[in-house]
């Protein structure tokens, strides 16, 4: 089932994008740091977007990691690491579940000091097991714990956020 069109996924970008702009609006620089190839996609159209209407200077980097294997796999910041000191930085993904990946995708960025760390995420649901707060929503959403949320934003004609 459909819960999001390419209208509506392109409105939430816009007003997350302000929302981003407004509470950081003094700084000069954020980074948006998306998670592996889908949150990264997403950080790309929250760039785009900022751009637009604001003077921060928006950097864009991708932190990958295997979400079913965090430690395992190890967890890989694709900018050197003193980039981020004293900076502001938004960890972008497209679906906040239970806030593992999340958690794990911030493990890099503690061994620095950044400025502060946000969250931005397309859809929260809401099966939160690990301390995580997600501070730009598109879209929170209750589901069971056997629906899935398939969100395609590249690579496509078109946007969608499926519930399947």
């Amino acid at each position: 089932m459909k819960i999001l069109s390419d209208r509506q996924i392109r409105q939430k970008i816009r007003r997350l994008a302000i929302e981003i702009a407004e509470h950081n609006f003094d700084e000069a620089e954020i980074i948006l740091a998306g998670i592996n190839n889908a949150g990264t996609a997403f950080a790309s159209l929250l760039q785009e977007q900022l751009r637009e209407f604001s003077n921060l200077e928006i950097t864009l980097t991708r932190i990958i990691l295997n979400p079913a294997d965090p430690l395992g796999s190890g967890i890989k910041l694709e900018m050197p690491l003193e980039g981020v000191k004293g900076k502001v930085i938004i960890v972008v993904d497209d679906v906040a579940n239970t806030g593992r990946t999340i958690f794990y995708a911030c493990k890099p960025l503690m061994e620095t000091l950044p400025k502060k760390i946000e969250v931005a995420v397309l859809v929260d649901r809401t099966h939160k097991s690990f301390p995580i707060q997600v501070d730009y929503v598109g879209l929170s959403l209750a589901t069971t714990l056997l629906e899935h949320i398939d969100v395609q934003m590249s690579k496509v004609e078109e946007f969608g956020v499926f519930l399947n």
